[in-house]
Parts: structure tokens; sequence; C-alpha cells
């Protein structure tokens, strides 16, 4: 639990819900300020009461609560809190979907299938850096890498499996392979199964987005003349592994919800 000593401002108060594959957060900002998130696992959710135990707490703690916007990518989980939070809230609940209102040029084959998370993500560095070009990561359940030009272009992204996923994968689809616990290796080399694993999992990413980035910056520069290429970093693995990259991006482990508030105020007036 994240929680702010400073009263709020009531009548700027925002509900924000994000919903991942993992975990879930409830969160409450007062304008650009974050007050308060309880994260749960997003398996827990599984029904309407489920949710109302998460978002009736919040409003009991912020009575004048009236407003909120929900980023899910977990379709069933995001429709059981969408509808708690119409039924107690008298406000506007906003969706973060590809149909909104966007704050750049949105291009995409397949628009209904982007991530909720990935627009947030771009809308929050399109706040951030409205006139540079931006490579935004979410290192979570999956790693996505997103790319926006600086005259607010989306360009294109990748998406690769994440730290537990790739653990998962190797203990599920072998006979003999642990399940190890992700943590920052000690060493480049391991001297167990466990340590092989872990290192060759963490350290194997750590230099695929290091490469990644690399290669993005050399494109952004020589095929859209891009410059001053910033780097946004968010997601439950991010501080893992934005600690071990040469470079240094921007960590903020609440990009998402900040990005969810910027597109509720930006398609308040329209939302229902």
């Amino acid at each position: 639990m994240l929680q702010s000593s400073k009263p709020p401002h009531q009548d700027r108060l925002l509900f924000i819900v994000e919903i991942g594959n993992t975990t879930a957060s409830f969160a409450v900002f007062n304008g650009d300020e974050c007050l308060e998130v309880h994260k749960v696992p997003s398996k827990t959710l599984a029904g309407y009461e489920d949710a109302a135990a998460q978002v009736v707490p919040m409003l009991e703690k912020y009575p004048v609560l009236r407003n909120a916007a929900i980023c899910s990518v977990v379709p069933s989980t995001g429709s059981v809190v969408s509808n708690s939070l119409r039924h107690h809230l008298t406000g506007q609940v906003l969706e973060v979907t590809s149909s909104i209102h966007l704050p750049f040029l949105f291009s995409y084959e397949s628009p209904a299938s982007f991530g909720a998370d990935r627009i947030a993500l771009c809308a929050q560095s399109s706040l951030l850096y409205p006139e540079e070009p931006v490579i935004a990561l979410d290192i979570g359940t999956a790693i996505t890498v997103d790319v926006l030009g600086s005259d607010r272009h989306y360009l294109g992204g990748l998406i690769m499996p994440g730290l537990d996923l790739m653990a998962k994968a190797l203990h599920e689809h072998t006979a003999r392979l642990p399940l190890v616990t992700i943590d920052r290796p000690e060493t480049l080399i391991g001297n167990s199964t466990a340590e092989c694993i872990r290192n060759g999992i963490i350290l194997s990413c750590v230099s695929g987005i290091e490469g990644l980035l690399i290669k993005i910056k050399t494109l952004l520069a020589q095929k859209h003349k891009e410059k001053n290429i910033r780097v946004l970093a968010t997601g439950g693995s991010a501080p893992l592994i934005t600690g071990m990259l040469a470079s240094s991006p921007v960590l903020d482990e609440l990009a998402v919800l900040r990005g969810t508030s910027y597109l509720f105020t930006l398609n308040e007036h329209s939302s229902r």
C-alpha cells in the first residue's frame, strides 16, 4: 500500500483501476498526485463481490469520489470491476481502449488488440515528452516496447515474454528444471541449475533490452532523423531490469496509472 500524507483536494479526486495479467492496482489520484495504491492478485477478482470488496472500502475512505477510469488487459476481470464501479459511483467511468481520444496519432493493424496498458503508457509518454521521441518499456508479465516519434505518431513496438513467464516455461516444459525465484544474479555464470536458469533469464533479458534500445535509437536517428530520444520504463520487473541496464531509463512504477488519469482528463466530457 502506497499512501500520501497530504490531505486530498476532494473535488479533484479520481478512482483509477489498472488490471494486469498478474496484479490489479486500485488507486486514488488527486489531480496529478497519487494519494494511495492498493494491489491485489488479478485472479482474486473473479466475481462482482470480489470487485466490490476492493472498491467499497476506497469509496468509504474517499466518500466524495464520483469518477473513475479503468485500464484492463484482462477482459473478463475488467468487465467485473467496471460493473462494480458503475454501480457504486455517480459520475463517469472511462474504460481505456483504442477508440477513445488519444494524445498521439495511432496507426496499428488491429487497434482493438492493442493493450490498454500500452495505450496508457504511450499517453503518459506523450504527456511527459510532448516534443521528443520516446521508447516506452513495460517490463511485467509480458515485456512490451512501444515507440513514439517526436511528432506524436505511434511508430510500432515489440512484445516478449516476461521474466516469470520464461521461468514457468522452462519449468513446465522440461522434465527436471526447477521453478526459480527471480532476483538479481550475483555472478555472470551460475554454479547450480537454479543459478544457471536465473542468470540466463535475467541477463538475457537485460542484454536483449539493451540491444533493442540501441537498434531502435539507431532506427529513429537514421530513418526518422530523431534526436534526444527518451526512454520511460514501468512494470513489476522494471526496477530490477532497469537497475542493470547500461543506460538509465526514467523509471516510473505508476506510469500506466498516471497515463490512465491523463486519458480521463482528455475524455472526461465524452465518457459515460
